[in-house]
């Protein structure tokens, strides 16, 4: 294999490369993306408040990204891969043995929208940037809809930031399908203790305004002010340049549990890779930190193989800082959940989830160190 082209320059694509050079990859790598690596999960958290610049969020310093040896097209997007290659929308074609695949997610947009000024989704430097912009105006209402860890981190900016917030979630518990009902009951139950107003089990059915939007209005005929909305609604793989690429595409670029397509020169990872998960036994998309940052070696193995080797077997897991709590998980949540450290209404916890007795899965407020011991042994 002479020629590497990694479509994607966020981690996962950041981590292949590094990947390749650590397995002895000499030739031609080439790095395709938008945007230069860097690091998101702090966009929603510690960049809102004025903790990081943009400078702190970097992946690698220069030094790091030299050491590649690559060769850079940023600011530019893939159109197409086809059998002459990777297609660029500045008119470029790459050809390359293999390809590693790694655009990643954006995120989902309010149909309702309508180009409103202070309505904004929060998945990229840029959004962040913009939202921070508004926030620096002075106190505001804000409505976060969805209720998920990057609705929940944002309204918990926002509050500490001196803002009203309201938090619409159209489930009735928020993170259930995620976390199970009972552990998604206290991470709602935080944005009440932090003066948030959750709003649960009500789908909004679109925005007021003009120009500017000025609240949200829910399907059961109440209306929320609003001088800025921040919509968390999920996000979408980016896939569409795939098309007649021959590879199979469905809610992600399908792969198999070592992140390989049907095609062995061409491997997918991060938010983009719906692979098989072997201990779920279906395909999923971890759209984790952990997991862009993991599959990349399992991928890069087998891309240098040629075949699937090695698999990507890990648990899932993801943290989130919310109202000054530490959140963390790992596995899968089940409906047997117990207790074994603390106590949930101190928010000073740790939750194990079992079946049949054997350990699924483990959630925690605030206690790392039990957090980290469980979890060691899924």
């Amino acid at each position: 294999m002479r020629t590497v082209a990694v479509v994607g320059t966020s981690l996962a694509g950041l981590r292949s490369a590094q990947e390749l050079r650590a397995r002895g990859f000499g030739g031609r790598l080439v790095m395709i993306g938008a945007e230069p690596p860097y690091d998101r999960p702090p966009l929603s958290k510690d960049f809102l408040l004025g903790k990081v610049s943009a400078d702190d969020l970097a992946l690698a310093g220069q030094a790091g990204l030299d050491a590649l040896e690559a060769e850079w097209h940023l600011g530019v997007r893939a159109e197409k891969l086809g059998g002459d290659g990777v297609v660029l929308d500045d008119g470029t074609t790459i050809a390359a043995d293999g390809y590693v695949i790694a655009t990643g997610a954006v995120a989902r947009t309010l149909g309702a929208a309508r180009n409103l000024k202070g309505v904004h989704t929060l998945r990229t430097l840029a959004d962040a940037t913009s939202l921070k912009r508004d926030l620096a105006a002075g106190p505001s209402s804000v409505v976060v809809i969805g209720a998920g860890f990057i609705g929940a981190e944002v309204a918990s900016a926002c509050r500490l930031l001196g803002n009203d917030v309201t938090v619409i979630e159209a489930t009735p518990v928020p993170l259930a399908s995620v976390v199970g009902p009972e552990m998604g009951a206290v991470c709602g139950a935080l944005h009440a203790e932090n003066d948030v107003r959750l709003l649960a089990g009500v789908p909004v059915a679109g925005l007021t305004g003009t120009d500017r939007v000025t609240g949200v209005r829910l399907a059961d005929g109440r209306e929320i002010p609003a001088d800025l909305v921040v919509a968390g609604v999920g996000a979408r793989p980016v896939t569409d340049w795939l098309t007649g690429s021959g590879l199979a595409v469905d809610d992600g670029v399908l792969v198999d549990s070592g992140c390989v397509t049907a095609n062995p020169r061409v491997i997918a990872v991060g938010d983009v890779a719906r692979y098989r998960c072997p201990l779920r036994g279906r395909r999923i998309r971890a759209e984790h930190w952990t997991a862009a940052n993991d599959q990349a070696g399992v991928a890069v193995a087998n891309l240098l193989a040629g075949s699937t080797v090695t698999h990507f077997a890990r648990h899932g897991y993801f943290w989130s800082d919310q109202y000054g709590h530490r959140i963390q998980f790992a596995g899968v949540a089940t409906e047997d959940v117990r207790i074994v450290e603390g106590d949930v209404t101190s928010k000073r916890f740790v939750a194990a989830f079992h079946r049949d007795d054997v350990l699924t899965g483990v959630f925690a407020i605030d206690s790392p160190r039990l957090f980290t011991r469980l979890r060691r042994s899924l």
